[in-house]
């Protein structure tokens, strides 16, 4: 998979949790994630949901997703067009649901991104983050290459649509295949 995003982050602080990203009393009402975007992190931002453009990136400090393990706070994302979060670390709960529905999560020091900023993500066997707007380039923590295929497809439920079984073992022949190149180099 080699994939370059590119967007305006939208920043965040530490520990927003799925509540934030859309809040309990709306998901009474509906959990269709269409509907639900307009109401996305208001509890933060009353705002924000009405200034979203596709393409953006949400950006947070640590333990972004953490609270309850709702995929429709990965799916709300989703439906505003946003493609990838960006946090110093992730609820585990959160990543793994933003993995099966196609919602990118890169783990990096976000220290230095400010709202606003422009971002291009450039993901394929490493994860780079350039932030445009300041000149620097962010590393960030790779993903598996079964991650990877996964999102590659646009999350879990089309990869098996595609592949119609989970291979471990083609994955593991990918990761082999990866940590030979990573040592040529």
């Amino acid at each position: 998979m080699h994939l370059r995003l590119s967007g305006r982050a939208r920043v965040f602080s530490d520990d927003v949790n799925t509540d934030y990203i859309i809040t309990s009393a709306r998901k009474r009402e509906t959990i269709d994630a269409n509907i639900l975007q307009q109401y996305m992190l208001e509890t933060l931002d009353p705002r924000f949901a009405a200034s979203v453009q596709p393409g953006d990136f949400l950006v947070a400090g640590r333990n972004f997703g953490c609270g309850s393990a709702m995929e429709v706070a990965v799916t709300v994302p989703c439906a505003a067009g946003i493609r990838a979060v960006l946090a110093k670390s992730f609820a585990r709960t959160y990543y793994r649901n933003a993995i099966n529905n196609g919602l990118i999560p890169v783990e990096c020091d976000t220290s230095g991104i400010q709202e606003g900023d422009g971002l291009s993500i450039e993901i394929a066997s490493t994860l780079m983050v350039h932030n445009e707007t300041r000149g620097v380039t962010i590393a960030a923590l790779p993903l598996p290459p079964h991650m990877l295929s996964i999102l590659e497809a646009g999350g879990l439920v089309p990869y098996f649509r595609q592949h119609r079984d989970f291979r471990p073992s083609d994955i593991a022949r990918q990761e082999q295949q990866q940590r030979e190149q990573q040592q040529q180099i």
